[in-house]
């Protein structure tokens, strides 16, 4: 199997943006902390941001790499879409769901999370897609 690592690259930098966005002030941040029950204060004393974002990026990485797999090299747009919606929204969300309704977590918090992942993997898929 050959891959594009333009696309998968671009794929992982629009992830770990869109994540910065979502979870930023703009949009989630303040909701998320809330139903995390953090401070700006337990934030910073939980641990290394520097050590924190360079793992997401990784594992970003990793997970542009499993949909491109799962994509593959001769996708178009419309399917890059589809399939990046059903990996978002249909296996990692749902998973979100079962995982939050066991631990007995708020819809609110599974909203924040699930949809960032929902909206990540189709960007994602989009990108892939889109770029031959």
């Amino acid at each position: 199997m050959s891959f594009n690592y333009l696309a998968i690259f671009a794929a992982t930098v629009s992830t770990f943006m869109l994540g910065g966005l979502w979870y930023s002030p703009l949009l989630f941040g303040r909701a998320w902390m809330q139903e995390m029950g953090f401070t700006e204060e337990s934030l910073r004393a939980k641990g290394d941001v520097g050590r924190i974002m360079g793992m997401s990026f990784v594992l970003e990485l990793i997970m542009a790499f499993n949909l491109a797999a799962f994509i593959g090299p001769k996708a178009s747009l419309g399917f890059g879409l589809f399939a990046g919606a059903a990996a978002g929204f249909g296996w990692v969300a749902l998973s979100f769901g079962v995982t939050y309704l066991f631990e007995r977590k708020p819809l609110r918090l599974f909203l924040i999370n699930a949809g960032y992942h929902g909206v990540a993997f189709t960007v994602m898929g989009a990108i892939l897609g889109a770029w031959h």
